[in-house]
């Protein structure tokens, strides 16, 4: 059964999306961050601009087979086709077809985008009603 997770009020979603591929690309675990084709493009090219410490192999679902072996995170706008199901980041608006593939479901919610936080709230009812144990995680530190 997939793993679901909010991650919620982010200040920047694709500023977020790149920490997290690093972070997971470090576990040793394979990502697809699925996400529509505009925001795949922006979250490429910010890829690319990271530290040379802080590289992140990826590549777009479409590239050649020798690449998509070599890349462990790969951006995608239907995770259903991708050869990996590790840990899935849905930067899309709906839920992702084909997510139940996947090990772990993240999903990231922005701070300030009152749509996306309306969005966020119709998929989180989506799976739960499939019966899924959803784990929240704010991030915002709490005032002490």
């Amino acid at each position: 059964m997939t793993e679901v997770a909010f991650h919620f009020n982010a200040p920047d979603k694709l500023a977020y999306a790149c920490r997290f591929a690093r972070k997971v690309q470090r576990s040793d675990a394979r990502l697809v961050i699925a996400a529509p084709a505009q925001m795949l493009a922006t979250l490429d090219r910010m890829l690319w601009a990271l530290e040379p410490q802080d590289f992140v192999a990826h590549c777009r679902d479409d590239a050649d087979q020798e690449l998509l072996a070599a890349s462990t995170v790969l951006l995608a706008q239907d995770a259903r086709s991708t050869a990996h199901h590790e840990v899935l980041l849905n930067l899309q608006p709906q839920v992702p077809q084909g997510f139940e593939r996947f090990d772990r479901l993240v999903e990231v919610v922005s701070a300030q985008d009152p749509a996306d936080r309306t969005e966020a709230r119709a998929r989180w009812r989506h799976y739960a009603s499939l019966g899924l144990a959803i784990t929240r995680h704010d991030l915002v530190p709490k005032a002490l």
